[in-house]
């Protein structure tokens, strides 16, 4: 999803992690907790005052953390430029993981419900999931997570069986 968006033309910020490290960003920047609280607010300039844009803003495995997902998510929706995108990943059926706290899932659904609830156009939202009965059982294991074994640990997907689920949505307005 994120190389079809051309990442070498992106001014990027992620909150809270580094998956975006993998890609070639035009620029990228990382907002970590707790010097960055999105719930506070959208991430501003400290010269100017204005709100922070971006082309697009990531969140990986961050939003099931977060005391106040409605807001923050309606704080990226104000970061984003015309045009820009929000790409967030989070866990279904995982063990519950407190960095402080673990707070909210969601499954694909709900995670498209969420980013609509919070101003992001319904048609501009592709969200899918992941998992199946093999992968959630491994994530009962200790200690956790589990070690990913290529020969024997079950890919394919079961869509009953959501172990994650992410969605990019584009701010269209």
């Amino acid at each position: 999803m994120i190389r079809a968006l051309r990442p070498p033309t992106l001014e990027v910020a992620e909150v809270s992690g580094k998956w975006g490290k993998r890609f070639n960003f035009k620029s990228y920047e990382q907002f970590r907790y707790p010097a960055y609280d999105i719930c506070a607010g959208p991430y501003v300039d400290k010269d100017s005052g204005e709100i922070r844009q971006f082309d697009l803003i990531l969140a990986n495995q961050v939003w099931e953390h977060l005391d106040r997902p409605y807001a923050a998510a309606q704080h990226v929706y104000r970061m984003l430029r015309k045009g820009g995108y929000f790409w967030i990943a989070v866990p279904f059926m995982l063990p519950l993981h407190a960095a402080p706290q673990d707070n909210s899932r969601w499954s694909a659904r709900g995670l498209k419900n969420l980013l609509i609830e919070c101003g992001f156009d319904e048609d501009a939202i592709h969200a899918e999931q992941w998992g199946n009965l093999h992968a959630a059982q491994r994530n009962l294991e200790k200690p956790w997570p589990p070690v990913y074994e290529e020969e024997t640990d079950d890919l394919k997907n079961d869509p009953d069986m959501p172990i994650c689920a992410w969605a990019l949505a584009q701010r269209i307005a």
